[in-house]
């Protein structure tokens, strides 16, 4: 059997699914699993684009080095590659669907908060404007931790 595929999919990808792909990667390699990660946004604004620093300063702080990734706008292929789409909340969660060709492909996509029963049906706050990279790390630390153990 494969490595399962996890795509992080937010709004721009230069925030939160940066930094659920850097989170789950570390996780990943401490628990022993093999997963193949990346991420993706649901629009191209910011297509090729590094992280943004505050994004990549947060991560720095604890540890994970995300400088080296680059925006890339998800596309309908994204079904195919991935066994989980995890997407940060309910708008970037409708986008996605609303590219889903059947069921196969909607049964893959889930909010991230949903793993975590204190916040389930929450969505990520997007950081961008407001600064709150620290809360995004510590919702994303605590999702990917109970995501990997649907894994397991």
């Amino acid at each position: 059997m494969s490595a399962p595929r996890v795509l992080m999919v937010c709004l721009g990808n230069i925030c939160r699914s940066p930094m659920a792909e850097g989170i789950l990667k570390r996780k990943a390699r401490f628990s022993g699993l093999v997963l193949y990660v990346d991420s993706a946004g649901t629009s191209n604004w910011h297509q090729d684009e590094r992280p943004d620093e505050r994004a990549i300063a947060e991560m720095e702080a604890n540890g994970i080095d995300i400088a080296g990734q680059r925006s890339r706008p998800f596309k309908i292929g994204d079904f195919d590659k991935f066994d989980h789409i995890l997407v940060m909340d309910t708008s970037n969660q409708e986008n996605v669907l609303a590219m889903a060709r059947n069921d196969k492909d909607r049964a893959k996509v889930s909010l991230i908060l949903d793993f975590g029963n204190e916040v389930k049906g929450m969505s990520v706050p997007d950081p961008y404007y407001d600064d709150g990279f620290g809360r995004v790390y510590e919702l994303l630390d605590y999702a990917c931790d109970a995501f990997i153990k649907t894994l397991k």
